[in-house]
């Protein structure tokens, strides 16, 4: 089919990549549905991309309604090795201003309708994957230096707590989540890291911060106005740094460091594997057949 390394996700308002080169749309067919969207496949500086909306163009689907199962497997169809996930994020601490990034090396499972589609297991194939630190800390360290490349502040690590949605937190429970310790909170992420490490491809996100969560004490005077100016800088900043961000990728000397990452996942013997549910899966479980 296809053969394309890097992937990019796009969350709230980032739709569109202007940079990209040579632009054609692809259509992938899954045995879990249909993705988001067609996929805008395309060149950044040369190096060549995959780039899906994550809600949709025009952004129609709700977190709890996204494809994730589809969209991760599309990807892996398409030959990625590499998810660049970009996401729109509320702040939880009072470092984190609004315009600034944070790339987190944890999140937080906080969803409660999603069990469909957190992982590609099940069926008659049993897989429980190593998955004690969710994000590839080589991506991580090159959104690191993408970021402060392009000049934009930066925070390296820390916790992202993934909500249902689609409403936003009530004080009690933002409040809550700042005494766990959360850092961001957003209503995406935590389900694509899980199935990208089942699919045996790296991931790491980069978390726009848009605006602090309803704990802050000024929170009531932030204007939809100001959150949508935020966020259209915040846009335009992550699409710059996922530019200068691909060309590192690409340049990459080291291989992904998940391509085994279910070697000694899968628990149920390849002789007992359901023949359809194989089939299912045969783009990641495949190589594991005997």
């Amino acid at each position: 089919m296809e053969n394309i390394k890097i992937g990019i996700i796009g969350g709230s308002g980032l739709y569109q990549m202007p940079e990209l080169m040579n632009v054609r749309e692809v259509t992938v067919e899954t045995p879990f549905g249909k993705p988001s969207d067609v996929f805008i496949v395309g060149e950044l500086d040369g190096v060549e991309v995959a780039f899906l909306p994550r809600h949709g163009r025009g952004h129609k689907l709700l977190p709890t309604e996204l494809p994730f199962r589809a969209n991760i497997y599309a990807l892996k169809l398409l030959g990625v090795e590499y998810i660049l996930s970009v996401s729109a994020v509320g702040s939880l601490q009072k470092q984190y201003k609004p315009t600034d990034m944070l790339v987190p090396d944890q999140f937080f499972d906080r969803t409660r309708a999603r069990a469909s589609e957190s992982t590609f297991f099940g069926e008659g194939i049993v897989g429980h994957v190593t998955f004690a630190d969710p994000v590839c800390d080589e991506l991580g360290d090159i959104l690191e230096q993408s970021c402060t490349a392009v000049g934009v502040n930066v925070h390296r690590g820390g916790t992202y707590i993934c909500m249902e949605g689609p409403a936003f937190s009530t004080k009690a429970e933002s409040n809550v989540y700042r005494q766990w310790g959360m850092d961001v909170i957003g209503m995406t992420n935590l389900q694509e890291a899980k199935l990208a490490r089942e699919a045996e491809i790296a991931y790491a996100t980069l978390a726009l911060v848009t605006d602090y969560d309803c704990w802050y004490e000024e929170h009531d005077s932030v204007t939809v106005e100001m959150v949508i100016e935020y966020l259209n800088k915040n846009v335009r900043n992550a699409q710059l740094i996922l530019r200068d961000a691909v060309k590192r990728v690409a340049e990459k000397k080291t291989p992904n460091q998940y391509r085994d990452a279910i070697k000694n996942a899968i628990f149920t013997s390849p002789d007992l594997w359901p023949e359809t549910t194989f089939k299912k899966l045969e783009a990641i479980i495949g190589k594991y057949k005997k």
